[in-house]
């Protein structure tokens, strides 16, 4: 049988030597924390430690040990802390932390808030989660979504699980999951007081952009109470070579929380309130930007362990306010020139896990959670304005969507070397919004919307879907250096609220709906299915089988056939050449390949230990109907790294590589864009209490385009036409911290 060490014979010291020397791709199990560590905090808090739980690593190479199917699967990842330090120097965006990890890559038109895709798998169909609670966007062009809601340096663990996923780790979603976490408190000895810190302030040439964050906590050994915070600003950034400045792309943002734990014995419990604000933040891909965001939350976590197993228990209340507008750069802040948009929306919720293990080789894991999503959605009059007034247009009028699900899930050692997952979940979506109203029930410009609006509250919008999961998977340790995994998923997604319930026809209120940056519109369909996923896939993972882990290969192989995927059909042509699309069920297949690696190239006394790292994606989709590509299909990419430590030194050298991307989802209208190379440079110098870390992005200053970036809209009036997206050229970062 293979289990993990036991943590309570592991002494302190031993963890941090553990992290210092993880895998460049650190597995799930590396970046999460369980109630049982609690208790052996407890221990090591008594002897010394002022941190009440500590890493789950696997430093083990005895043969009798392995990490769980559950926690670990091979398709799950973190990022290494070279790649980590990199991507937060780069950029203020949490979803860049993943930028280097297997099946992964992002879009959007905002420099905050791009959305997550997972082996093709996009956006809602991606189960994003920030601090154990699934965030849904508060807008109908998903300008703030979840990952927006954290700063990279409050994040402590962040996991990608592309592909096969435990019932587990999420459930309404077909692609994976996206788990990031802040830190858990931290506490001094008994009789102690511990005061500790740090703060970090950053600038970035590109868009003359600069922020600042930083953190303290003061605690006893029964009580912590921790204050992060976080500012960043940016101007509109400048492309590569020839490109010139990409307009709406600035913005300013503000991040606030405080957190208060306590515990005892083998228990702990953790709440954290916090607000953000967001007055600006620009979006090149949209015909609107964001003018402001605000959502203010409370977030309660206890884990504990006990004679029959652990318990973890989660709840949280959040408030979002988000308003929309044209920015300068658009024409705004006139009284005759824009459009006002407001959102407010309620989230409140709860999740419950039970960890029993049942005797020495099985596991049963028991789950229940609750989300409740309540949204209105309101456009003011525009003064003097005859198509945008007189009246304020309804678009999502006390709109909810309500989620109930409950799973169980069975881990069985049945040998040394085979291990097997069993996991069943049930969801059930219960979704309605009131009545509508358009601008105007009887002018001509609103006459389209008026129709649609009458149509649309003649009918009863209560929808409820019941969907079910299951994943099915095994684990094969073949040799000590190859291990083998695979398995079956089925795996489902209800429709959102905009993708149900979105209704305006006109050219002006559909084009405002869309989070795909193709300046199309889009209507919703009442009618709409839940989308199922049936995924195959399989993982081969060759490695160094000894402590020191100088090489390792993941190859994972997929193919998801998805029934009743959420696509478009076209129902007219607008004068500026877009088009007017409803969304609609269509039958869909992705497959691709993921692969992974890292080889130690030196490891000695005089020169440090440097390191080589790869990573190689592609992935292809199809619509069944249509013989289209799949909209947000990354083309073939791969990034190849090399990083070193040297004492107190570390450096990276990286090259990100992109084919072209020939393959588009021609009824959406989406740009093909020419492949590209980039280098990017980074290093870090540490002593005492003070780093300094230092960075060049697209060294060669090279011009692109980005693949899944869309159009840039916000350029057209400046250029004359429009163009695709530009990628940011050449930016210096640097930045300083201090702890204490």
């Amino acid at each position: 049988m293979i289990t993990l060490i036991n943590p309570r014979r592991v002494p302190a010291w031993a963890w941090v030597i553990a992290a210092a020397c993880a895998a460049p791709t650190i597995s799930a199990a590396q970046a999460q924390t369980t109630a049982a560590q609690v208790s052996a905090s407890q221990s090591n808090a008594a002897s010394g430690s002022s941190v009440v739980t500590l890493p789950r690593l696997d430093i083990s190479t005895d043969e009798e040990e392995e990490t769980s199917l559950s926690d670990a699967p091979l398709t799950a990842s973190s990022p290494d802390a070279s790649s980590q330090r990199m991507s937060r120097l780069s950029s203020p965006d949490v979803s860049s932390l993943f930028r280097n990890q297997p099946g992964f890559s992002s879009y959007g038109g905002g420099r905050l808030a791009n959305l997550p895709v997972l082996n093709g798998m996009a956006d809602d169909r991606v189960a994003t989660i920030v601090d154990g609670v699934r965030i849904s966007p508060a807008c109908p062009n998903h300008m703030n979504p979840a990952l927006s809601y954290i700063d990279p340096d409050s994040v402590q663990t962040a996991t990608s699980i592309a592909g096969l996923t435990p019932v587990s780790s999420g459930g309404d979603s077909l692609g994976g999951t996206i788990d990031v976490e802040r830190a858990d408190p931290r506490f001094a000895r008994k009789g102690k007081i511990l005061v500790t810190g740090r703060v970090r302030g950053t600038y970035r040439s590109n868009g003359g952009a600069y922020g600042a964050s930083g953190s303290v906590t003061v605690a006893n050994h029964l009580l912590s109470i921790r204050y992060t915070g976080s500012y960043d600003q940016s101007g509109n950034y400048r492309g590569g070579a020839g490109m010139g400045t990409v307009h709406s792309t600035n913005y300013l943002t503000y991040n606030h929380a405080v957190t208060v734990g306590l515990h005892k014995d083998n228990h702990l419990v953790a709440i954290t309130v916090g607000q953000q604000d967001t007055p600006r933040e620009g979006f090149a891909n949209q015909y609107m930007d964001m003018t402001n965001n605000r959502s203010t939350f409370v977030n309660g976590k206890y884990t504990g362990s006990f004679d029959w197993g652990t318990f973890e228990a989660r709840g949280y209340w959040q408030r979002i306010t988000h308003a929309m507008d044209m920015l300068a750069d658009k024409g705004g802040h006139s009284a005759t020139t824009g459009m006002p948009m407001n959102n407010d929306s309620r989230l409140a919720g709860y999740s419950l896990k039970a960890t029993i293990p049942l005797g020495r080789f099985h596991t049963l894991k028991l789950g229940s959670g609750f989300d409740h999503v309540g949204l209105n959605d309101w456009w003011p009059p525009l003064q003097g304005s005859m198509m945008m007034g007189p009246d304020t247009y309804h678009n999502i009028n006390n709109g909810h969507r309500d989620r109930l699900g409950h799973y169980a899930e069975w881990e069985a050692h049945w040998t040394p070397r085979v291990s097997t997952l069993l996991g069943f979940r049930n969801d059930l979506i219960m979704m309605n919004t009131g009545d509508v109203a358009p601008y105007s029930w009887t002018g001509m410009m609103n006459m389209t919307d008026a129709m649609a609006a009458r149509a649309f509250n003649a009918r009863n919008r209560g929808r409820t879907d019941v969907n079910f999961d299951v994943t099915a998977m095994a684990r094969w340790k073949v040799t000590d250096s190859f291990t083998l995994e695979g398995g079956y998923a089925r795996k489902s997604r209800a429709p959102n609220l905009y993708e149900r319930y979105a209704w305006g026809r006109g050219t002006m209120s559909s084009s405002m709906i869309g989070w795909f940056g193709d300046g199309n519109g889009y209507v919703g369909n009442m009618d709409l299915k839940s989308e199922i996923a049936n995924t195959a896939s399989v993982t081969l993972d060759w490695h160094d089988p000894t402590a020191a882990n100088r090489w390792g290969l993941t190859v994972q192989p997929y193919y998801s056939y998805v029934r009743n995927y959420i696509n478009v059909v076209q129902l007219s042509t607008f004068s500026n050449g877009h088009h007017l699309l409803q969304f609609a069920n269509h039958n869909a297949q992705t497959y691709g390949i993921n692969a992974s690696g890292h080889y130690t190239l030196w490891d000695t006394a005089q020169y440090g230990k440097g390191e080589v790292t790869g990573v190689l994606n592609w992935v292809r989709g199809q619509d069944e109907v249509t013989h289209s590509g799949l909209y947000h299909m990354m083309p073939l990419n791969g990034t190849v790294a090399v990083h070193e430590t040297v004492g107190h030194w570390t450096g990276r050298v990286e090259m990100n590589f992109v084919k072209p991307k020939d393959t588009v989802d021609w009824l959406r209208g989406e740009p093909r864009t020419a492949g590209y190379a980039l280098l990017n440079l980074g290093g870090s110098y540490t002593w005492k209490m003070l780093t300094l870390d230092a960075g060049i992005d697209n060294v060669l200053n090279q011009p692109y385009y980005l693949p899944m970036g869309g159009l840039s809209l916000g350029d057209t009036r400046y250029i004359g036409n429009t163009r695709a997206l530009p990628g940011m050229g050449r930016s210096f970062n640097v930045s300083l911290s201090a702890t204490f």
